[in-house]
């Protein structure tokens, strides 16, 4: 039996090399012919792929081998691979050079449009980190400004994401920038320490609070579970753009800003030897300190008794008012601005609230369900930022095309899709939608604020269009202005809608004609239906 397997595996290599070159003369055989003959032979090629091959191999039949080589041996193009991997060119026997399919061309603005080249959009992973440790993490956004021309009126703002872990302490210190922090998850305890005024505040998803440059802040995440987490609207008061932290304290990751003081300024002050400074306030001077007192950076853990005692004094946020001039306020305390059953639009405007005021800037907290889409819309004077707190939308957003010339009367489409903790900039009267691929939620910042005006674009309510005399849309759009009037109006709900109406009442439409079609059918049909 030994002896045959080896005979066999003989003979079967054989008789497969045989039926391989057989294939390979038939092949070039039938492929060898007149170039018109070839070229009707392709259409039989129902594929994409393989037509544009057979046609390739048929302009190569009229060339010289050296100048087919050299001339028509094209790149591959990967998004025609992308569209259709399954299908695979025929061998093409030696010496033809191999057929690559020639590249379909796509529309470039869609395809620009559509692309990573989002200038408006920052993901999550954009954010850099200035501090992290187990104890959570201090993140920072690129400079709006340097992501494009677009957002040079943003040059002046940064954005910032806290995290902390359970039971864990942000240490004291002071920011040369006036913030805005939205609570987007847990609970915190926020204390701010001006000269003889201390104030401490219990803090809980959708609190706002405005706080001054200068402020002496620290902030303690209570809970023994949830992980706390915070969005800062930043705006530096020395140098536009560029934020400067000075802690209190001084661990392995920051030093204190007291030590940028000299010995003698040091001793003066505290009227203390600095011997004794060094070791109560640095730990230096060669004390050597165990791995539990020594901070391992601006974020601490603390144990149950201490936060126990540093939540005694703690207030709880204005739930029933949103007028206050110094403390936090929750964006949920009063009725939505727009509201049904898909979602629902919290917006706290200066008008309302004087913290607001000061900084000129509005704050937004919205709620979608899945399968929900925000109108499209535009802003007349604000610049939006927009975080995603939870859930994935699709974003569009118009705009003018980028181009050197000023008039260039083309408009573009910014698509961007996103997830927890990306950024979307939406500037001022670039109409926008949002369809939201989950449930979704997110809060948003609005950059000059005062005398803003909303303007949708389609809906029953606060529709821009709709209010255009009838006279002004037939001359406006090719549509008689009957047509244009009965289409504007024809949307019964308002700022947020069902993302796929058509496509749901084509689904019904075809159920209730498959439903009534059956009744009409001989009673064997479902039976005999029931084999295939």
């Amino acid at each position: 039996m030994r002896s045959r397997f080896p005979l066999l595996l003989l003979l079967g290599i054989v008789f497969l090399a045989s039926v391989s070159v057989s294939f390979d003369i038939a092949y070039w055989e039938k492929e060898n012919l007149s170039h018109n003959k070839c070229l009707r032979s392709c259409i039989s090629e129902k594929s994409t792929y393989r037509n544009q091959a057979c046609h390739a191999r048929c302009n190569l039949l009229k060339e010289d081998k050296e100048h087919q080589e050299g001339e028509h041996s094209l790149p591959t193009h990967h998004e025609e691979e992308d569209e259709d991997e399954s299908i695979q060119p025929r061998p093409f026997p030696f010496p033809f050079p191999f057929p690559f399919p020639f590249p379909i061309p796509l529309r470039p603005r869609e395809r620009q449009s559509e692309g990573s080249n989002n200038p408006f959009h920052f993901s999550s992973n954009r954010f850099h980190s200035l501090f992290k440790n187990p104890h959570g993490h201090i993140r920072l956004l690129p400079r709006f400004d340097q992501q494009s021309k677009r957002l040079q009126n943003l040059q002046d703002y940064r954005l910032l994401e806290v995290q902390l872990r359970p039971r864990t302490l942000l240490l004291p210190h002071h920011v040369d920038a006036d913030y805005i922090i939205i609570i987007l998850s847990g609970r915190a305890i926020l204390t701010l320490q001006n000269p003889d005024d201390r104030n401490s505040y219990n803090l809980q998803n959708g609190d706002v609070q405005n706080i001054p440059a200068g402020t002496t802040l620290y902030l303690i995440n209570p809970d023994n579970e949830e992980t706390l987490k915070v969005i800062v609207l930043a705006r530096p008061i020395n140098n536009p753009g560029r934020l400067e932290s000075f802690f209190l304290s001084s661990t392995e990751a920051q030093q204190s800003y007291l030590q940028g003081f000299s010995k003698k300024t040091l001793e003066a002050s505290f009227d203390t030897q600095f011997k004794e400074i060094n070791r109560v306030l640095f730990g230096e001077e060669g004390q050597q300190q165990d791995e539990e007192s020594r901070q391992e950076g601006v974020i601490v853990k603390l144990s149950k008794e201490q936060i126990r005692e540093l939540s005694k004094h703690a207030k709880s946020s204005s739930k029933k008012t949103i007028s206050s001039k110094d403390k936090p306020f929750n964006l949920r305390s009063g009725s939505p601005v727009y509201s049904n059953t898909l979602g629902k639009f919290y917006e706290i405007t200066p008008e309302k609230n004087p913290q607001l005021r000061d900084t000129d800037v509005f704050v937004s907290f919205v709620n979608m369900k899945e399968g929900a889409l925000l109108l499209p819309h535009y802003n007349s004077k604000s610049v939006v930022i927009l975080v995603v707190n939870e859930g994935e939308a699709n974003a569009e957003l118009v705009g003018e095309r980028e181009q050197q010339q000023e008039e260039s009367g083309e408009v573009q489409r910014y698509r961007a899709e996103l997830s927890e903790e990306d950024v979307l900039v939406i500037p001022a009267t670039y109409p926008v939608a949002i369809n939201a691929t989950s449930n979704l939620n997110f809060f948003a910042f609005g950059i000059n604020a005062e005398n803003n005006q909303r303007n949708f674009l389609a809906g029953e309510k606060d529709n821009v269009i709709s209010d255009i005399p009838r006279l002004v849309l037939e001359v406006a759009f090719p549509g008689s202005g009957e047509e244009t009037v009965k289409l504007i109006k024809k949307q019964t709900e308002s700022y947020f809608v069902d993302a796929q109406p058509q496509q749901k009442q084509s689904q019904e439409r075809e159920k209730e004609e498959k439903e009534e079609g059956s009744k009409g059918r001989n009673p064997l049909y479902s039976i005999f239906n029931a084999f295939y």
